[in-house]
């Protein structure tokens, strides 16, 4: 039977796919463009690939953007990842597994004066797990369009099952609500702040996952609830005529007793008409959770040995291409894509029952795709 299963994170592989690939540029670039602005008509194709702590996880995905009378935009997207799982929480506690996973989504623009309004669907389907969700966003140009007000809200559902136990046996509901504002603040200097609050409800933990009390295996017990907030400001400024640099900063904190802080940085530049790169680090720390422990000596109402939920760093560094392959000003666009991330995770807190030394691991993130504007 498999354990410790740890569903995949499509979002932080489909930033790419999803919107610009390039931030930096693209964002000052498009500053001085009002809000109500629709999303240009496009179509991308996606190859994606992870690998590393013995976690393999790849497959394509689509997505298609069309606009209807000038005011409407609707799109379409489709995901699928083919996961092979032996990290260490599996390889120790039970035996490999392999399985796909597939999510659709669905979405609405809808323009109106100053405002774009968002709505989308999203339904992720895997063997033991069924996740959908719905989301409303609303953004808003103020002050002439050096300002942009967003404001946006997430309902989701989840319902959770084990390989062996036949239907579904508990089910988690998710409330997200979003606010932020973007700033013009020079014609070559962007800033923008934003803040998300998360409140979870029901089965928040892993149905195969197991802690240690005395060295001694005991099924995960979680919390059914959780509430956290995240705080993330972002500064855009141009280099000369072909570059930029760009710099974030966001906070996490929830009243599980974890704090985290990411920070990033990023330059970019283009290299004649067709040719835009750029190069990002990034560098992540957390506190574990108040009820986790590698190793625990005292029996609590809860208790988790996921690394997820440990002290732990992590650094990633990585490249972005983008080649202009074809270009018919006022008709169509296409370009190739591709992206590379290295990260490196130390644990603080979380060691390897197979030698008691504290685990760390490397993984390779890899992106391809095509995309076309039309």
């Amino acid at each position: 039977m498999r354990a410790n299963k740890r569903r995949p994170r499509p979002a932080a592989l489909l930033r790419a796919l999803l919107g610009a690939l390039f931030g930096s540029l693209g964002a000052l670039a498009t500053s001085a463009a009002h809000a109500a602005d629709l999303p240009e008509d496009r179509a991308d194709a996606m190859w994606h690939s992870y690998d590393g702590g013995g976690t393999k996880a790849d497959g394509p995905a689509v997505l298609v953007r069309k606009s209807v009378a000038g005011k409407v935009s609707l799109s379409g997207s489709y995901y699928m990842d083919h996961v092979s799982n032996a990290s260490i929480d599996v390889v120790t506690t039970a035996s490999p597994y392999k399985e796909t996973r597939h999510e659709w989504g669905v979405g609405l623009d809808y323009a109106v004066r100053d405002s774009l309004l968002t709505l989308a669907a999203t339904r992720s389907k895997e063997p033991d797990y069924l996740a959908e969700g719905v989301s409303l966003d609303v953004s808003q140009e103020v002050f002439g369009g050096m300002s942009t007000i967003n404001l946006g809200f997430t309902r989701a559902n989840d319902k959770v099952g084990r390989s062996d136990i036949s239907g579904y046996f508990d089910s988690a509901k998710h409330w997200r609500y979003r606010l932020g504002l973007t700033q013009v603040l020079t014609p070559r200097l962007l800033a923008s702040l934003n803040y998300e609050s998360v409140s979870d409800d029901g089965f928040l933990g892993n149905a195969y996952r197991s802690a240690l009390v005395f060295g001694a295996a005991v099924p995960e017990r979680m919390p059914r609830t959780r509430s956290s907030r995240a705080v993330k400001a972002r500064l855009i400024g141009a280099v000369g005529d072909n570059a930029s640099l760009r710099g974030e900063y966001r906070y996490f904190w929830d009243n599980w007793d974890i704090k985290a802080h990411t920070g990033e940085a990023g330059y970019s530049r283009t290299f004649g008409p067709k040719w835009l790169t750029e190069a990002f680090l990034r560098v992540y720390s957390q506190d574990k959770a108040l009820f986790y422990s590698d190793n625990a000596t005292t029996e609590t109402l809860y208790i988790t040995r996921s690394r997820q939920y440990s002290t732990f760093d992590s650094t990633s560094f990585g490249a972005r291409l983008a080649y202009t392959a074809l270009k018919v000003p006022g008709r169509y666009e296409v370009k190739l894509n591709g992206s590379f991330e290295r990260i490196n995770y130390d644990f603080k807190d979380f060691t390897d029952v197979r030698n008691g030394q504290l685990y760390s691991y490397d993984a390779n993130v890899v992106q391809l795709f095509v995309s076309a504007t039309f």
